[in-house]
């Protein structure tokens, strides 16, 4: 069974940082593309970041780019999103993402994505 667990959310104030984690199981770890997307309340899905199956290429959106930072581990088959200098327009539920084939000029493309875990919550206040 494929499993993705997003953790780490919680209620921040502005300006702070939270460090998201994202743990897989049931799938070859090291093959897949994980992204982090947020969905805000009547907002789409937004991906904010990406990194490739060996780490050896990223994406951000440019609402975090420069205050994100992704990452992960293979043999852990573990990823991260370290978020700092966060703004109350940060806030939104966070998910983590798997895509075997990553197609890097559609990476914003929710649909293009594999696999899916549950959302954690982020909360920034003012």
């Amino acid at each position: 069974e494929v499993q993705l667990q997003a953790s780490g959310g919680g209620l921040v104030q502005a300006g702070g940082s939270l460090r998201l984690s994202c743990a897989t199981s049931g799938f070859i770890f090291d093959d897949y593309a994980i992204a982090w997307f947020r969905q805000a309340p009547g907002k789409e899905r937004e991906g904010v970041a990406c990194v490739g199956s060996s780490g050896e290429r990223t994406y951000y959106s440019d609402t975090v780019k420069g205050r994100f930072t992704v990452s992960r581990d293979n043999p852990k088959n573990t990823a991260a999103l370290q978020m700092n200098s966060l703004k109350p327009e940060d806030t939104a539920v966070y998910y983590c993402a798997a895509d075997q084939s990553i197609i890097w000029s559609e990476v914003k493309n929710q649909y293009a994505y594999d696999y899916w875990g549950q959302g954690t919550q982020v909360t920034v206040s003012s």
